[in-house]
């Protein structure tokens, strides 16, 4: 990949986007990266120093200091273009944007197929109880006590994908193979087979498993609430590979407390890196740590990703993953 001019174009990066710890050197080479995470200086004062020769940004949702608000975009005068290296754009005021001009850029489906696969993983291991049955071996209590609870069949489940995007459609299809009934909720109805509920509780009440893999927007901030989990029943489970927001997490915790739900496998959580500790101390919740899309293959797609975005923004061109495209 070709850069993009003989004289390097300065680059804004707020907060420490994951891409940096596999390809700092590569993008250094590329581009003058101001790296907010290695100044000493408070955010607002770091931005006010590079703000009059700033006209791109990197940003990632994940870290401190990454929330692209109107705040920060008054900062930065001449900023005219945002690479996230994300797929949720949650952490960008996208109608602020657009006012000014700003083109924004996301990780598009960069991230899909290792996301998809992680969902069903989820799903199997939740259902299957494969890391419970880790700790009880690893905890001595084979010998001991020797039962174990049973786990339950993946095949013939019923599931509902909300959000059918790039990641809902590769989790839909990897089930499908499994033998699993599939149907969805989203914004619109998708050219695909699989019957369409646009009300979440319609999807709820058809379902036994429920896969979040949609946006977090102010319509879908805690979507999945107590009504919704009660209609999924007690032999319900939910995964959720997109953002913590979308479950009400308190109402979720109770919910699997009281065994008003079977199990949870959660990859994302409200206030990370925070997780309640109710959820700890229980057999039928999986719970990891934002990795949903952590593979060598995924980096390397957005780390090329987020350098064709840039160079095709200095260079004039059309951008590679444009989300606004002024």
């Amino acid at each position: 990949m070709a850069e993009a001019t003989s004289e390097l174009k300065e680059v804004i990066v707020l907060g420490r986007p994951t891409v940096f710890q596999f390809y700092d050197q590569q993008l250094s080479q590329k581009f003058k990266i101001c790296k907010q995470w290695e100044s000493s200086l408070p955010l607002e004062q770091f931005i006010s120093r590079h703000a009059q020769a700033v006209e791109a940004m990197i940003c990632s949702p994940k870290r401190i200091g990454s929330q692209i608000s109107s705040s920060i975009l008054n900062l930065l005068p001449v900023l005219r273009v945002i690479v996230t290296t994300s797929t949720g754009l949650d952490h960008i005021d996208l109608v602020e944007c657009r006012r000014r001009g700003i083109s924004v850029a996301s990780a598009a489906t960069a991230f899909s197929e290792d996301v998809a696969d992680f969902a069903v993983g989820l799903l199997i291991d939740v259902l299957r109880k494969i890391t419970a049955a880790d700790r009880f071996v690893r905890n001595g209590l084979w010998p001991l006590t020797g039962d174990f609870p049973l786990g339950s069949k993946v095949g013939s489940r019923k599931v509902g994908i909300v959000g059918l995007g790039s990641i809902g459609l590769k989790v839909a299809q990897r089930l499908e193979a499994f033998g699993c009934i599939i149907s969805y909720q989203s914004r619109k109805k998708k050219p695909v087979s699989y019957p369409f509920y646009p009300d979440i509780h319609e999807l709820a009440t058809r379902c036994d498993v429920l896969v979040i893999c949609c946006a977090l927007t102010d319509q879908t901030r805690d979507l999945i609430n107590r009504e919704v989990l009660l209609t999924l029943g007690k032999k319900g489970v939910i995964i959720n590979i997109a953002r913590g927001g979308i479950i009400n997490e308190m109402e979720l915790v109770q919910c699997l407390k009281q065994g008003e739900i079977a199990g949870a496998g959660l990859d994302v959580f409200e206030n990370e890196p925070n997780v309640p500790e109710e959820l700890l101390s229980l057999d039928n919740v999986v719970l990891t740590r934002h990795v949903a899309f952590y593979t060598e293959d995924s980096f390397r797609a957005i780390y090329e990703l987020v350098c064709g975005n840039l160079e095709a923004f200095f260079l004039n061109k059309p951008l590679l993953s444009p989300v606004l495209d002024d």
